[in-house]
């Protein structure tokens, strides 16, 4: 499956009979030798009363908290195994997770941001630069740009990604133009996927939600990817915090298929 171009391969592990370690879960994901994809999502059953439980594996085999649009995917996919009901649910180390749907469209409530940080200045490969931080589900640092086609993501991300600012686990890091008044365009390296990716659900959150704090931009807000797709943003402000996070946007299915592991 893939959502705005982030491309996922889906597991139904609700019998339990998987045990997947990091190197079949590399050897899934390598885009020569394998399926191909920014990560692995197993359909497993829920602890704690959701429908579902979700376990998301980047590319190198490393679990994450959370990923939001592996999330859409995996509620689409959910709902597909459940027999299509107007909503679904699911357990994530970042905490419960909530999706209807319209369409190919999936619209999930996100966990609550934690940890927001503005305008901190961090000394990056021999410059100054101005990076603001908020945690969606997993960390983001958010770079304001001009001319967002000549940042070079994959060598100005890894610096920021690894910048002892964020360690010891580091960050995933997202670098944004406005476009117009509610459109701002994003690209994203990715911690796990260690390069960019078309798309990056929690990424996309992040970056309205700093958004709404530098300038007052109001909800809902577009975010457009580097596929090409313009996902929505809302939330409601809740004292010094943000509530109700929405994160909508579409969730394909690519192809079914068998493989060997």
């Amino acid at each position: 499956m893939n959502g705005a171009g982030n491309d996922f391969v889906l597991l139904d592990n609700r019998a339990g009979s998987l045990r997947l370690d990091a190197k079949t879960i590399e050897r899934i994901c390598d885009r020569h030798r394998g399926v191909g994809a920014d990560g692995v999502l197993l359909v497993e059953p829920a602890a704690n009363g959701a429908d579902f439980r979700m376990r998301y594996y980047n590319s190198d085999g490393g679990e994450a908290e959370m990923c939001g649009n592996g999330a859409r995917c995996f509620a689409r996919y959910a709902n597909r195994l459940a027999g299509s009901t107007s909503t679904v649910s699911f357990e994530t180390p970042a905490g419960v997770i909530t999706a209807d749907f319209t369409g190919d469209l999936v619209r999930i409530n996100m966990s609550v941001p934690r940890d927001l940080r503005l305008r901190d200045s961090l000394d990056v490969l021999g410059s100054k630069l101005e990076v603001h931080s908020v945690n969606t589900g997993v960390p983001h640092a958010v770079v304001f740009v001009h001319d967002l086609e000549a940042i070079d993501v994959l060598r100005l991300g890894h610096a920021i990604r690894f910048h002892g600012h964020f360690a010891p686990k580091g960050t995933n890091v997202n670098f944004v133009k406005r476009l117009d008044a509610n459109t701002i365009a994003i690209r994203t390296y990715e911690r796990g996927v260690e390069g960019e990716t078309l798309a990056c659900g929690t990424g996309v959150v992040a970056c309205a939600l700093i958004l709404h704090e530098l300038d007052g931009v109001q909800p809902p807000i577009g975010v457009r990817v580097k596929g090409g797709e313009t996902l929505q943003v809302g939330f409601e402000k809740s004292g010094s915090g943000f509530s109700n996070v929405t994160l909508t946007g579409p969730a394909d299915f690519v192809f079914d298929g068998k493989i060997d592991i």
